[in-house]
């Protein structure tokens, strides 16, 4: 998927002239995107078209920008005194990062006074997310110059810091491992698990629409546990840290709902998995970071970057292994991934974005307003009724003549193969 600014005529970033606000953030994400693609060098001219803009805010994006990419470049020195304009500039929101590249930077040259200066400079500006990492840096550089008990304080603080604990997802993992190593001690137990939690159609059909979603707690097996399981562990806690628990929580419901209705709709075997969960999440992060433009650390945004080939991948290998008789389905894994995207691109994430970010003194936060969530709640009625639509069709199909469908020869669970 394309950058949605890149076609905008105010998007050009050779325009002379000043950029407008509007213009700048466009031009920043154009660069975001050349960056993430890795294009360093043309992502240097895009960055440097909004340094010295009069917005101070876009000033300081345009440095830490043209440093990353200098970086990237191996132009050390470049980079240092970039990060230096930028921590020189008037105070903005991204003061802190500025801050902390700094300080990173420094402590590869050996200068850990520096740095720790930089450090503490970035922890007293950075967001609460952020604090536990750089209280561990600080408690590393202090142990480094001897202060023993400074370095203790610090390292306290790094371990009782407020960086969010992703508590929805861990609940999620604990009950679904918990069901799935019962299911293999106990034979009986996997057919009782199945029998009260998996996607049973005929059942559904009667009225049992808690299956939709409970079916995301009961596999086929410890590959398929541990296979999903393990993609949860990656994308839950990003989802979790960008929109909350509450959400997260909202968003594996509807994305398991639009799976299993698929699933319904078209295929008549029953099933078992979470995978249609987890490519709604693979589906909402793929959209989101490409749409709103949310700041993550780097081991978030790496993760983030593979999720389009991992939908891919493995949307491709399904498919060849139903065309050799594995029941998979496809489905489920399309119906998820397509509820995600719609959320991820109604419902912008809690965090600072690239808009969010560069918000003035006293302005209403993007997304705050009235109307916008009026269109989040209307984005979710939307999926909701569709998912209805959905549980209608299924039922008349269902209750209607001889079931056809692309798995009708499968016998026995479809498994819902995750990542």
């Amino acid at each position: 998927m394309s950058d949605p600014t890149l076609g905008r005529p105010g998007a050009d970033p050779n325009r002379p002239g000043p950029l407008d606000r509007d213009t700048a953030l466009a031009v920043l994400a154009q660069a975001e995107t050349l960056a993430n693609g890795g294009d360093y060098a043309t992502a240097l001219g895009v960055y440097f078209r909004c340094v010295g803009n009069p917005d101070a805010e876009i000033h300081v994006a345009g440095l830490l920008g043209l440093a990353e990419c200098f970086y990237r470049l191996d132009d050390g020195d470049q980079a240092l005194d970039t990060w230096r304009q930028a921590v020189a500039a008037p105070e903005t929101p991204l003061a802190w990062m500025a801050w902390k590249r700094l300080a990173a930077e420094l402590v590869r040259r050996g200068d850990l006074k520096g740095a720790l200066g930089a450090y503490q400079q970035a922890d007293s500006r950075a967001p609460a997310a952020e604090r536990a990492e750089i209280a561990s840096r600080i408690g590393w550089l202090q142990k480094e110059q001897g202060n023993q008990r400074a370095a203790s304080s610090a390292f306290r603080r790094s371990r009782t810091g407020v960086a969010p604990i992703p508590y929805a997802t861990y609940a999620i993992l604990a009950v679904t491992v918990g069901i799935g190593i019962s299911a293999m001690l106990d034979p009986n137990a996997e057919a009782l698990w199945f029998d009260l939690f998996g996607l049973r159609k005929d059942l559904v059909a009667q009225g049992e629409l808690y299956r939709l979603v409970s079916v995301t707690l009961v596999h086929g097996g410890i590959v398929h546990l541990l296979s999903n399981m393990y993609a949860l562990y990656l994308v839950g806690p990003i989802v979790e840290g960008l929109y909350g628990s509450a959400r997260f929580l909202l968003f594996y419901v509807l994305t398991a709902a639009a799976g299993s209705v698929a699933s319904y709709v078209v295929t008549p075997n029953d099933a078992v998995g979470a995978s249609g969960a987890i490519f709604g999440l693979f589906g909402l992060l793929f959209v989101v970071q490409r749409i709103h433009h949310p700041l993550m650390d780097r081991q978030a945004r790496s993760i983030t970057t593979q999720i389009g080939a991992l939908i891919v991948i493995n949307l491709v290998i399904g498919f060849g292994l139903v065309g050799a008789g594995v029941g998979i389905d496809n489905w489920a894994h399309i119906g998820g991934l397509l509820a995600g995207a719609w959320l991820g691109l109604a419902i912008p994430p809690r965090v600072p974005t690239l808009a969010t970010s560069f918000t003035r003194p006293g302005a209403a936060p993007v997304g705050a307003s009235p109307r916008s969530v009026l269109l989040q709640l209307a984005a979710v009625t939307a999926l909701v009724a569709v998912i209805a639509v959905g549980v209608v069709l299924g039922t008349s199909i269902r209750t209607g003549p001889q079931e056809v469908g692309p798995l009708a020869g499968v016998q026995g669970p479809i498994v819902l193969r995750g990542p």
